[in-house]
């Protein structure tokens, strides 16, 4: 039987007394695409943090692939076929746009030469539309154009599995859509995502389950739509305005 891309099984990651996650577990088959929500300080991100090694768990198992990768470097769960992209953006300023996606090609799962990997940028960024800002510095671009820019690092890395930690963060509404059209477009390419948001349209949008954490523990799982009704998660996170509105 084909393991799933990322299983998780009874992760705990404790800051002291303070237990960010607890004997969280799940699931994501290849190719398919998790979306997860839950208010400020559930344990998303720590979830993110510990399954790329940015983290060490305190307890649990990470298998990536059903490979166990408990504890590994960051770049070790990279060169394992994992990309993300992170909350606070932080490029490499003395690089331009088109070098700072060099990079991760280069450090990715296949270790491209740099032609290769000069080839490889200019793909990611026509993908992500950063085609014409290629030979800018980080630090002119706009908030959007920065979280692209985090996208394609992400992506030159060639990953298999891929968490995106708040991508929309930031974005107009108009700049959502096409945003949601490269997500569905990855998962149609096969790739697996893990999707962190608070923009619950895109969530139920694009994902194929959603999974709720609440005070670091999984409240619920299932498909988008049965979740967004269930009355706990409208009590814990969307809120009683959301039901009103049909979760418009």
């Amino acid at each position: 039987m084909t393991p799933p891309m990322l299983e998780v099984r009874g992760l705990t990651r404790r800051f002291g007394g303070l237990a960010a996650l607890s004997e969280v577990s799940v699931r994501v088959p290849a190719g398919r695409t998790l979306g997860v929500i839950g208010p400020n300080g559930s344990g998303k991100s720590t979830l993110i943090n510990v399954v790329t090694g940015h983290l060490k768990p305190t307890s649990g198992t990470v298998l990536i692939n059903g490979r166990d990768l408990t504890g590994a470097r960051p770049w070790t769960v990279a060169k394992a076929g994992v990309g993300r992209t992170f909350q606070v953006v932080k490029p490499f300023r003395g690089m331009s746009v088109r070098e700072n996606v060099m990079v991760a090609a280069t450090y990715g799962a296949h270790g491209r030469t740099a032609a290769d990997a000069a080839g490889l940028a200019t793909d990611v960024l026509a993908r992500v539309g950063l085609a014409g800002q290629a030979g800018r510095a980080p630090a002119e671009l706009s908030v959007a154009d920065a979280r692209r820019l985090e996208l394609a690092r992400a992506l030159a890395l060639e990953p298999r599995l891929l968490f995106l930690d708040e991508v929309l963060a930031g974005l107009r509404p108009a700049e959502i859509d096409p945003a949601l059209d490269l997500i569905r477009a990855l998962a149609a390419e096969g790739v697996t995502i893990v999707v962190v948001e608070h923009v619950v349209r895109a969530i139920v949008e694009v994902s194929d389950e959603v999974l709720v954490l609440h005070e670091g523990k999984v409240l619920t799982s299932g498909p988008p739509d049965r979740v967004m009704a269930d009355p706990r998660v409208i009590e814990a996170y969307l809120g009683h305005r959301y039901a009103r509105r049909g979760g418009a």
